[in-house]
């Protein structure tokens, strides 16, 4: 029989996972690949299906080539089922990844893409990290789009950033 203390303990571990993955996002969407990758275990691995499969540092330097040109990347979480047991866990979470990209002819792209991240989790120095994470993509539709006015988005400048005070959405690894 589960304890109140051990119900607790669960349900505070998922929180803090369910944070994880919204950290994620986060991270990818603002283009803070320190915060990225300290989401990550020292021995974390990624894969994302054939575009690239390696280590969390690996992954960093694989992000830093594509995400500056996109105009605006949003990645939203929809469902996340966690299952934990002691320092382990695991869990599925499905997301909408939309992007407004180059489309190498001077116009952009829209691409939007069904994507489920299928997660190991290990807690390390006391926080929840992805031990493994491999995304499993379920359905992608790219279009053209009439080019988008003002300019690009700057993630690093992104008003969240002046607007909210909180360690929690400051830059950066959460240490």
């Amino acid at each position: 029989m589960i304890t109140d203390q051990q119900a607790l303990a669960t349900l505070i571990a998922k929180e803090e996972i369910r944070e994880l993955a919204l950290l994620y996002s986060r991270g990818i969407d603002r283009q803070d690949l320190a915060l990225v990758r300290d989401l990550y275990t020292s021995d974390g691995t990624d894969s994302h299906g054939e575009s690239f499969k390696g280590t969390a540092d690996e992954l960093v330097q694989w992000l830093k080539q594509g995400l500056p040109h996109l105009r605006y990347s949003g990645h939203h979480v929809c469902n996340h089922l966690i299952s934990v047991c002691g320092n382990e866990g695991e869990g599925e979470v499905y997301t909408l990844a939309y992007h407004l990209a180059p489309d190498g002819n001077g116009g952009v792209v829209e691409d939007l893409i069904g994507v489920r991240y299928l997660d190991r989790y290990r807690k390390e120095n006391a926080r929840w990290r992805f031990s493994n994470r491999t995304v499993a993509f379920d359905f992608r539709t790219v279009r053209p789009v009439a080019m988008p006015a003002g300019d690009a988005q700057m993630p690093a400048n992104d008003a969240s950033y002046a607007a909210l005070s909180s360690r929690l959405f400051a830059r950066g690894p959460r240490a």
